[in-house]
């Protein structure tokens, strides 16, 4: 690793385009402050977010870091931190970071870190990496051994991550993955939050738009009142898993969002599992919230525009707050079984366009081309 004449060290966060940049964005302020309160000896570093598709094409790892050192060769850079919110994976491992102490690169994948707290995991990530790349490093067999001190802090922090096996021809040095049940539960969660499920919703606005429309109507129905009424609370509790499990499956059919891999290998066959997993949770996350968002809309509907009396009249019970909840949801159902239909009028890039993150769809629209 060099280091600018000057005395400060230049740091470039490579990220690429969407959530990776708006991370490394809110990093870049407070990050050259603290690697100075941390590395002391009057050191300073100025940090620099390059937002770039640097994962274009590939999510082959040891491609990845030779692109991210064509491009630091290119520049006045000291160190190179990518972060991509793209999953990486090794030999069935799942990578967190992969560091190159020759060239002062680092390759952080994002969903590795979980779902929770992820700005502060990130932070910590890359400042550990920073900071162990800017060390005082030798060369061959010396290297690693002066590396390893990074175990100490990734462990405590971003348990279960441990180091992973690195090739020889690789360009990196040091590689830290997570395996076992945990590290794929934290690898799955940081998938579905880089899909950030909450857009769903108002991303398929045709959909919605007939969700809505179901509800009004159905909130205005005699027949709609005596069944709401009829209802047990299990048979509700059916009505609104199958009319939210109806929209998950129809977004997912009609939308080509299953991941079939057509390679035959274990690892590819994991891979798939992973990436439908998240699909899964993804659309149902949105699917759940469109429920939840109708239920309160048709409530409102209700207490706006329906009659005591005309209600009491044509099903013999008065109109109490029981019956105002309970046929909010029963509408509900009905709406999202209309809002699931209404889907069908989306097109197929919208409906990926409101379910996955960028890179994820750039991901699958290169493997629908091959």
């Amino acid at each position: 690793m060099r280091v600018s004449a000057q005395g400060v060290t230049v740091v470039a966060l490579l990220a690429d385009p969407d959530s990776p940049t708006d991370i490394a964005q809110r990093m870049a302020r407070i990050l050259p402050d603290r690697l100075a309160g941390k590395a002391g000896q009057g050191r300073r570093f100025d940090v620099k977010v390059v937002s770039e598709p640097f994962t274009s094409g590939t999510e082959d790892p040891p491609t990845l870091m030779r692109r991210i050192m064509d491009r630091g060769s290119r520049e006045n850079w000291d160190i190179v931190v990518a972060l991509t919110d793209l999953p990486l994976h090794s030999r069935g491992r799942k990578i967190v970071v992969d560091l190159s102490h020759e060239h002062g690169l680092a390759l952080l994948s994002l969903p590795s870190l979980g779902g929770l707290r992820l700005q502060t995991r990130a932070l910590r990530a890359v400042e550990e990496a920073v900071l162990g790349l800017a060390g005082p490093q030798g060369t061959g067999t010396e290297r690693l051994p002066q590396s390893l001190p990074l175990l100490g802090p990734f462990a405590a922090r971003l348990t279960p991550i441990h180091p992973g096996p690195v090739g020889e021809e690789e360009t990196a040095d040091l590689r830290y993955v997570v395996s076992g049940p945990r590290g794929y539960l934290r690898v799955l969660v940081g998938m579905v939050r880089a899909n950030r499920p909450w857009r769903l919703v108002p991303g398929l606005s045709k959909a919605l738009a007939a969700a809505l429309a179901t509800g009004a109507i159905a909130t205005l129905d005699s027949t709609t009142w005596s069944l709401a009424g009829a209802l047990s609370v299990p048979r509700l509790v059916i009505a609104m898993v199958g009319s939210v499990g109806l929209m998950i499956g129809w977004l997912i059919v009609d939308g080509e969002l299953w991941h079939r891999s057509a390679e035959a290998s274990p690892e590819a066959r994991q891979r798939a599992r992973l990436y439908n997993t998240s699909t899964v949770l993804t659309v149902g996350i949105g699917a759940l919230a469109c429920y939840v968002g109708l239920m309160v809309i048709n409530l409102v509907w209700a207490l706006f525009i329906l009659n005591d009396r005309v209600f009491a009249s044509m099903t013999q019970t008065p109109l109490h707050a029981t019956e105002y909840l309970t046929l909010s949801w029963f509408v509900a159902s009905v709406a999202t079984v209309g809002g699931a239909l209404g889907s069908g009028l989306e097109s197929d890039e919208a409906i990926r366009a409101a379910t996955y993150s960028v890179r994820e769809r750039e991901r699958r629209h290169l493997l629908q081309g091959d």
